[in-house]
């Protein structure tokens, strides 16, 4: 007889993995929206010197990664909380406020682990489809949350469109929506994002909405995507409380934490990688459209390109990996005939613009 397992394993969509890892180091790798850079050098020694402890469990309380992130946002580190990349951060939060009856809102396409909140809880899923630029459609997703709506999912910028909205837009949002509906901005690709502004405009929010909560990420900007540390910054100290609540102690290894505290140190180092990623991805932006294709203005660390017909997807997938370049499926992300390209090196931009252009004149 077979084991028996939850029916709620039945209804969860797998998270769609990028294929290609076994391609070599060769390999112009575009699919996973990393940083082309590697760490702060002092930040990896930092996680260095952290492993000759790993006799003993990290700090419970995280005491170090807390202050450090109170002294850089101003946020009390009641309200800040920590976890195994901001994805941990969002399960858990569904975790904490999601059941049988509950309502969860989000956009559509926006990030894959959005759909699976529902299914795990049992909580009703509503997705609400993105406007005719590729930009979540506030006011649509607004007319959707009713007295059961627990939680609102704001993708800003979005994944995988890239595409961000005004601040003031969502403080009106949150004007709109009842106190009881927990609103998170995921916010993993913030210090990309020049039309949100700087990455302290956001947290000015915290101050007026206790339901709001901000997800954010150190493996984006800050290139440890290996040792996934995110953070939460939340309106309130019971949020915070009640994530911390639901989940294992020692949830983030003391060599992430380590990582982290240098990493913030080092917020020049932040810029300029922020900087050289903006440039080339309009530069980017600007070579797909010299071939034809639709892009849209993005505001992170990737473009997101519409190809010219939905079936011709397969076979520019199939023809870049042939040329030892990953970029992500738009059909794998909720929008067939789409591709998501990370901003790589100048030289991997230009490899997939030639293969691109190759492929297009088939």
């Amino acid at each position: 007889m077979a084991i028996e397992f939850g029916e709620r394993i039945r209804r969860i969509p797998a998270y769609p993995l990028a294929a290609g890892y076994d391609l070599g180091q060769d390999t112009a790798m575009l699919a996973s929206n990393e940083s082309c850079f590697a760490p702060h050098p002092e930040a990896v020694a930092a996680a260095h010197r952290a492993l000759a402890g790993v006799h003993r469990y990290p700090d419970p309380s995280y005491v170090a990664l807390r202050t450090a992130l109170r002294a850089r946002y101003g946020v009390p580190r009641e309200r800040i909380a920590l976890g195994n990349g901001s994805c941990d951060l969002l399960l858990t939060l569904g975790d904490a406020l999601l059941e049988p009856g509950a309502e969860v809102v989000y956009a559509w396409p926006a990030f894959s682990e959005y759909r699976h909140l529902g299914p795990a809880s049992g909580a009703r899923a509503i997705e609400v489809p993105l406007d005719a630029e590729d930009r979540h459609d506030l006011a649509a997703m607004a007319a959707e949350v009713t007295v059961a709506t627990r939680l609102v999912l704001i993708c800003n910028p979005n994944n995988p469109t890239s595409t961000s909205v005004a601040l003031e837009d969502v403080d009106a949002f949150l004007r709109s929506v009842p106190d009881h509906v927990c609103v998170v901005l995921d916010e993993a690709y913030v210090e990309f994002a020049l039309a949100v502004g700087d990455t302290y405009a956001s947290v000015e929010l915290l101050r007026r909405w206790p339901n709001l909560v901000l997800l954010r990420t150190f493996s984006k900007a800050y290139g440890l995507a290996g040792l996934r540390v995110g953070y939460g910054l939340c309106g309130s100290e019971a949020v915070r409380a009640a994530v911390d609540q639901m989940r294992q102690p020692f949830y983030l290894n003391m060599a992430a934490q380590a990582a982290a505290v240098v990493a913030l140190e080092h917020q020049d180092e932040v810029e300029r990688r922020v900087a050289h990623a903006v440039a080339a991805r309009m530069a980017l932006a600007d070579g797909v459209r010299e071939l034809g294709l639709w892009v849209a203005d993005s505001d992170t660390n990737f473009v997101w390109i519409h190809l010219r017909n939905e079936e011709d997807e397969p076979q520019i997938l199939d023809g870049l990996r042939e040329r030892r370049v990953l970029v992500r499926a738009g059909a794998a992300l909720g929008r067939p005939g789409s591709l998501r390209v990370t901003v790589g090196t100048d030289g991997e931009n230009r490899r997939f613009l030639a293969a691109m252009s190759e492929l297009l004149d088939r």
